[in-house]
């Protein structure tokens, strides 16, 4: 067994693709529209699905916003400087909501981004 993917409901898909690939650095591995579903799936990662696992963004055709919920947490990515991809991400018009600097309780150095719905995206700097 192997994760396969992550999927999160989107509101506007451009821009949620925007952030995913050129804020955060990801490919576009696929898109397909399903009109009689009226929908579109796009799966977004750093390596290929057969052997990474990846983001699947469902836009439902009609819906622009979506109530996060209290039990979605967020998504990590490794980074080698998390203070360094902060300020790229600001740069590029992202939204870091927790600047990096050591966890609670801890020493590892995290900080946390948004992407244009909300979800949130832990960046955890790789340790040395």
């Amino acid at each position: 067994m192997r994760l396969l993917h992550t999927m999160l409901r989107v509101g506007d898909l451009d821009k949620s693709l925007d952030f995913y690939t050129r804020i955060l650095g990801m490919t576009l591995l696929r898109k397909a529209d399903y009109p009689e579903g009226k929908f579109t799936l796009a799966f977004v990662g750093y390596g290929n699905e057969e052997d990474s696992s990846v983001i699947e963004l469902t836009h439902n055709w009609g819906v622009d916003s979506y109530e996060i919920g209290t039990g979605y947490g967020h998504i990590a990515i490794e980074v080698q400087d998390a203070a360094k991809a902060c300020d790229d991400i600001r740069n590029n018009g992202g939204v870091v909501t927790r600047e990096a600097g050591p966890m609670k309780h801890g020493t590892t150095v995290i900080a946390f981004v948004a992407d244009p719905d909300g979800y949130k995206i832990e960046l955890i700097q790789k340790s040395t």
